[in-house]
């Protein structure tokens, strides 16, 4: 029997075309975002019983026109040429639309990437305010071991806020870097299983300018944050995961994470879930902390990490004021400095969870891009999302 099978006919290659040394890369992308369970051993946290909705439509929106930097298209030119996936916008904490692309049914789940991280920093939240985490303390007292790493002098809010003088580059596509090595060490790359997330973030040494100075994007600060919050309550994140967001969120979908060689989960980058419960965890900040009439984290923590907390000088100091240039970063969250108070997560390959105070307005973008960074279209990707949030 010849012709495609009806994988091949909804992406465009056979299943066996998906390996672990091409799984990031276009167009295999396109499916492997949305089961990387398959290949990453991970972690399932369930949902609760009631399930998810029904998708709606965009409608109209889709082709209103949007004035970008290189001109004028409507909402869903837009959303194909930046690979979208899959799209939900919530409007007052009700759903205004999804969007879909052929190759991502409503509901699928999605790797989210580094929006991992501010996911993880709510945990931080939730343990500060229950007494159990500081994050004012050394990043010893939770992680002896770190003695004699680049986190042995750093303290906790160095962790949270990026700003580790951590001697490590993001070089996400040299297949020789220490960068190569650290996702070996997640089972990201072929060729792990030799080293443990841990064992291989206490070998990364430091800088010579002072912790606290400097916003550097380092993904290493955020499997050090995951290891710290287990530390700090004795917990599993995925047990956390479960019992302190997932079921109090109400959130629709099942979600996963990826795990290590000694199940170690990737904080920095390794959750999967749907647009909708990705948005449900915007508009649980949005909202200040609270779901369903449930408070889930301290509102003094959010309204720090959202609006007031974060160093101004230090983000300037970094290299990405660029994108937002009156901006902070703060436990793990972006904020924009727009006069809308929005506030964001940001993923590679294009995922974003962009959340919009002023208009209510809370968007959660799954994409599959073919470059890991764009800056350029990032920077349309926000002007994006502040022009979308004012039109529903």
């Amino acid at each position: 029997m010849s012709g495609k099978t009806a994988f091949e006919a909804r992406y465009g290659f056979a299943r066996k075309d998906v390996r672990l040394d091409n799984w990031r890369l276009s167009p295999f992308n396109r499916w492997s975002f949305q089961n990387v369970g398959e290949l990453v051993p991970s972690a399932h946290i369930a949902a609760a019983p009631a399930g998810e909705s029904q998708a709606k439509s965009l409608g109209a929106l889709l082709e209103e026109k949007i004035s970008l930097a290189g001109g004028s298209e409507t909402v869903e030119s837009f959303l194909k040429r930046s690979n979208t996936d899959g799209l939900t916008i919530l409007k007052a904490g009700k759903p205004f639309g999804d969007w879909s692309a052929p190759h991502m049914p409503f509901g699928a789940r999605h790797i989210i990437f580094s929006i991992s991280k501010s996911v993880t920093a709510i945990f931080a939240g939730i343990l500060e305010g229950e007494g159990l985490f500081d994050p004012n303390a050394p990043v010893t007292h939770y992680i002896p071991e770190a003695k004699g790493s680049a986190y042995g002098d750093a303290s906790v809010r160095n962790v949270l806020d990026m700003t580790v003088s951590l001697d490590f580059e993001e070089a996400y596509l040299d297949p020789e870097s220490a960068f190569a090595r650290y996702r070996r060490s997640t089972l990201w790359n072929p060729g792990g299983g030799s080293e443990s997330l841990a064992a291989f973030l206490m070998t990364i040494r430091r800088l010579a300018e002072p912790h606290g100075q400097t916003y550097r994007y380092r993904s290493p600060n955020s499997d050090v944050l995951g290891i710290l919050i287990e530390r700090a309550s004795g917990r599993r994140v995925s047990d956390l995961l479960s019992e302190k967001l997932w079921q109090p969120l109400g959130a629709g979908s099942e979600m996963s994470v990826t795990v290590d060689m000694e199940g170690t989960a990737r904080t920095a980058g390794g959750m999967s879930m749907t647009p909708r419960d990705l948005a449900r965890i915007g508009e649980m900040m949005r909202q200040g902390g609270t779901a369903n009439g449930r408070r889930i984290v301290p509102e003094a923590w959010v309204r720090d990490t959202v609006a007031t907390g974060g160093s101004f000088e230090a983000w300037q100091r970094g290299t990405m004021a660029f994108l937002f240039p009156k901006g902070r970063y703060r436990n793990k969250w972006y904020q924009t400095g727009h006069h809308s108070g929005a506030f964001c997560g940001i993923g590679i390959h294009g995922q974003w969870l962009y959340v919009n105070p002023k208009t209510e307005v809370v968007i959660a973008k799954m994409s599959s891009q073919r470059e890991p960074v764009d800056d350029k279209l990032d920077g349309e990707l926000v002007a994006f999302f502040e022009a979308l949030s004012g039109m529903v």
